[in-house]
């Protein structure tokens, strides 16, 4: 997909973004009675330089209490002559740096402002404080491991990761209503878009190849397919895009539906004409006319073909998904054949 014509910008299969981070570390200690469960979601990545900040006592409200209104806040409390503080600030900064703005990092120097901390019941230090909604939600004291500042982000803000998740379920949900509706370019643009952030997402690939189909490029398709990794192709969505193209491929062969359709005005129970005449529907769009057929071959002669007119309407079903109007109204009426 990375040649000039292509029409939903990016290449194919485009590098993921954001950082992601983990580690394990021992459990912080809870601060003010309060859960950090009820930090907010994270807010969009910000330059590094509103990320970590230098607080002072006038400064507290606007630095601390009003931003964590918005994302979490780390108050690290320091003094110049404490040297575990020494050993935590450049890890501190580092893991929020990683966070991309998930969290922000204030430091306060305790000597030249020691109300707060005065309030807050600071008595030793290095002391980190994490602040949500303009209170102390959780904390903790010493220099702890790298590996437990990361945890302690994490339980703030989240795995890393869920926002860019949850845009992504957005986007393809987006796409997947655009492309139903029939706007394919601009469901093609936001499977396109995920495809450069998850590069082996298979909805978003699935999507990307229907939107081929639809434009009437299988040849393309076909290509996307074949350059697929292994361990994404058995994805469900992946093979609907496969059988889809193999009935693609099939109707072609299948002759005029026309002179298919004459044949079986002239002869109702020509089952095999009337087989491949629901293929051709099928391919065509015409999901209720290539039900219709099948039903009929199955109401008049379940043996014809060892009953492959209902194989060939679950085959329909697995490409058309359960939530199709087709889906559900061939599947109501195949169980009134079946159960009758």
């Amino acid at each position: 997909m990375s040649d000039t014509n292509n029409p939903y910008g990016g290449s194919q299969y485009g590098g993921s973004y954001g950082q992601s981070y983990g580690g394990q570390g021992g459990a912080s200690v809870s601060y003010g009675g309060a859960s950090a469960a009820s930090a907010p979601a994270a807010a969009d990545p910000v330059p590094s330089g509103d990320v970590i900040v230098d607080t002072t006592t006038a400064g507290f409200t606007k630095d601390v209490l009003e931003e964590s209104r918005i994302r979490p806040v780390l108050v690290d409390f320091w003094a110049p002559w404490c040297g575990p503080c020494k050993q935590l600030t450049p890890v501190i900064e580092k893991v929020v740096n990683e966070a991309g703005g998930a969290v922000r990092l204030a430091k306060m120097n305790i000597d030249d402002h020691p109300s707060i901390p005065g309030q807050l019941g600071i008595q030793s230090i290095p002391a980190v404080i994490a602040f949500v909604d303009g209170r102390p939600v959780d904390g903790f004291m010493g220099a702890v491991p790298e590996s437990q500042v990361r945890q302690f982000i994490e339980k703030l803000a989240g795995p890393p990761g869920a926002d860019q998740a949850a845009e992504i379920e957005a986007a393809l949900t987006e796409a997947e209503g655009l492309l139903a509706a029939g706007q394919v370019q601009e469901a093609a643009q936001l499977y396109g878009a995920v495809l450069q952030a998850d590069q082996e997402n298979a909805k978003a690939a699935a999507g990307m190849m229907q939107c081929l189909i639809a434009l009437g490029e299988t040849a393309r398709a076909s290509q996307m397919l074949a350059s697929l990794p292994e361990e994404m192709t058995s994805d469900p969505a992946i093979q609907a895009v496969k059988t889809k193209l193999e009935q693609i491929e099939e109707a072609r062969k299948l002759g005029d539906p026309v002179a298919l359709e004459q044949a079986l005005a002239a002869n109702p129970d020509d089952h095999e004409a009337r087989m491949n005449l629901a293929k051709i529907l099928n391919v065509q769009g015409d999901r209720e006319a290539a039900a219709e057929h099948l039903l009929t071959i199955m109401r008049k002669d379940r043996a014809f073909d060892e009953d492959g007119a209902r194989r060939q309407l679950l085959q329909f079903f697995e490409v058309w998904g359960p939530k199709d109007p087709a889906t559900i109204s061939a599947r109501r009426r195949l169980s009134s054949i079946l159960f009758s």
